[in-house]
């Protein structure tokens, strides 16, 4: 009993054994604040969470109940979205096959035949045609004395959970293109009626031209630059509706329905500037899933390094073969025909560094311990340019957005002036101080800088949707 006990100790500590090396994070200098954000102290931050395997409904924020539905139809019918999730389950399926190497393998067998053996052989035998009749099972079960199967499977569960971080952010990443496509949208609309209003109100100054030319009032030259005019101002309206197609088309395909069946809701509100407030830099990594999905990658490929270390020690196997074997199936089934086999098996390649390599291995195991560890390495520089990229795009859309703010100032004082100068101009035309020409220049202004006005402010919206993007979706908010 003494020495059982003794062997079963020894036997734990064996398969207490991993080559694997011992994890850490890789290292990255993360900044103690962002450059480009300048907070305020009225600003609620976020609570950081670690990184989600769903996405949270951060598109409520913009308080738009169009944006909600169509955001809502994304999780349910986006092609690219169910992709995804079909690469996660097949993931986890193979995390499940790998799982299944902790517990023996049991297979049945079974065979019935009849044989003829050779009457010409060295020792022939008796009787040489007969039937075989077989019944069994073959048992076998891998002593993880290395720990190879546990590496094994934690590879495979780590890359599992890099699967779920992959599904997050891909989900992540669509509804954010949904909302950039749906405001550009807005944004187009908005274009659209100025510049629909603008060709009404150049049609009636083109016609009030031609007539003033027909009475004598004015040259054919003021007639040919209101026409012109027009024509600029309905090229501009054409491609516009242009661009709202376009964007419709892709809003449709985003949600799963076929553009020639879907047509984009009325907006229900006016567009909402909101002010976002990041966390500080250290918890990015905790929010943003393709982070985590890089660093379970490097998980799986420092387990990947003990599967391959262990591969150069033997392994070790129990073997059980137990089964029913007789000529006659009437007796089949008895002591008699009774067959079993029991014992271990160990399995071991040499290795020697020497030309004795070449002969046995052929360099195969120092090769794949090679490959894996070179797979770590790359696994460790993607997680780090994965964090440098999601930095870059942080401090991009805070940027953005802190600019756009103040071009959204600039350029509303801008059309204000712009309207102003155009109702001058107006009045100095009508009271004939000035020419059409001159009309013409102050109307031009005013379009371009009422347009320039809303292509700001749906950049600035679309900031906001890039920047809670690059925070994981993970913001504190006001709104302006």
């Amino acid at each position: 009993m003494k020495k059982l006990i003794v062997i079963e100790i020894f036997a734990l500590l064996l398969t207490a054994c991993s080559f694997a090396p011992k994890y850490q994070c890789p290292p990255m200098p993360i900044p103690a604040q962002y450059k480009e954000y300048k907070g305020s102290e009225k600003w609620v931050l976020a609570k950081a969470m670690p990184p989600s395997k769903r996405c949270e409904p951060w598109w409520e924020l913009f308080d738009d109940p169009v944006l909600n539905q169509l955001e809502a139809k994304v999780i349910c019918a986006n092609q690219n979205l169910q992709v995804a999730y079909a690469r996660y389950k097949e993931a986890r399926a193979a995390a499940d096959v790998a799982r299944a190497a902790y517990y023996p393998q049991l297979i049945g067998v079974g065979n019935v035949d009849r044989q003829q053996v050779s009457h010409n052989v060295a020792n022939p035998q008796p009787v040489n045609l007969f039937n075989d009749f077989l019944i069994g099972a073959d048992l076998s079960y891998e002593v993880d004395v290395w720990g190879r199967v546990r590496n094994a499977v934690a590879a495979s569960e780590e890359r599992a959970q890099a699967s779920a971080f992959d599904l997050a952010a891909v989900d992540l990443s669509l509804h954010a293109e949904l909302a950039n496509d749906y405001f550009a949208l807005r944004g187009d609309e908005l274009a659209q009626c100025v510049l629909d209003e603008t060709v009404i109100a150049y049609q009636k100054a083109w016609y009030l031209t031609k007539k003033r030319h027909e009475g004598g009032r004015v040259s054919e030259a003021d007639v040919d630059e209101a026409e012109t005019q027009l024509e600029n101002a309905k090229t501009l309206a054409t491609d516009m509706r242009l661009k709202r197609a376009q964007l419709e088309h892709a809003i449709s395909v985003l949600i799963g329905e076929i553009p020639a069946n879907f047509v984009m809701p009325k907006a229900q509100c006016s567009m909402t500037l909101i002010k976002l407030s990041p966390n500080l830099p250290s918890t990015l990594l905790e929010c943003r899933p393709d982070i985590a999905a890089a660093e379970q990658r490097v998980k799986a490929a420092n387990a990947d390094i003990g599967v391959a270390r262990a591969a150069f020690y033997p392994d070790f196997n129990l073997v059980a073969i137990s089964g029913f074997e007789s000529a006659k199936i009437s007796n089949l089934i008895s002591k008699p025909s009774l067959f079993w086999s029991l014992g271990p098996a160990v399995a071991l390649t040499l290795i020697q560094p020497t030309v004795t390599q070449v002969l046995i291995d052929g360099g195969r195991l120092r090769g794949l311990l090679n490959q894996a560890t070179a797979s770590y390495h790359q696994a460790v520089a993607t997680y780090r340019q994965t964090v440098l990229t999601a930095f870059q795009e942080v401090e991009d859309n805070l940027v953005a957005v802190r600019r756009l703010n103040q071009e959204n100032g600039t350029q509303t004082a801008a059309t204000a002036a712009a309207k102003r100068a155009l109702i001058q101009a107006q009045y100095r035309y009508r009271g004939g101080i000035s020419t059409f020409l001159d009309v013409v220049v102050v109307e031009n202004a005013a379009l371009q800088a009422e347009l320039a006005s809303i292509d700001i402010r749906t950049r600035r919206q679309l900031a906001s949707v890039q920047l809670i993007k690059a925070l994981g979706g993970r913001v504190g908010v006001n709104r302006y």
